[in-house]
């Protein structure tokens, strides 16, 4: 297991930009999958953005928002740009053993605790 810590949410207006960032502890980050996750008010947890073997996007941030890591530094980023308001939702990093990339969230093992991210319109 890893525990993982988010930071980088925030107030930002419409068309602008945020860098989620992930700090992973444990010595296997390396062999994880990382993933994004967001959930806003009322509704459930999606899948945003996951970098295993392969990179993954959700249809609603392709061209938007880019997903990367540092194995060095145990971090893995969210970089979003040209957010709008349906965007706004609590951000989590997300890890699983391997390098297979999944979209569910019950095939994620580790959680960070959220960060928040609200876009103003």
């Amino acid at each position: 297991q890893v525990r993982l810590v988010e930071s980088g949410g925030g107030l930002v207006q419409a068309g602008g930009s945020l860098r989620l960032s992930c700090a992973a502890s444990g010595r296997t980050f390396s062999s994880y999958t990382m993933g994004w996750f967001r959930q806003a008010p009322g509704k459930e947890r999606e899948f945003v953005a996951a970098i295993g073997w392969r990179l993954l996007y959700a249809d609603f941030v392709k061209g938007r928002f880019t997903i990367s890591r540092d194995n060095a530094k145990s971090t893995v980023y969210l970089q979003m740009n040209s957010l709008n308001a349906e965007d706004t939702a609590v951000y989590y990093c997300a890890g699983r053993s391997g390098n297979t990339v999944r979209t569910g969230v019950a095939d994620w093992g580790d959680w960070g605790q959220g960060t928040q991210v609200t876009v103003s319109s």
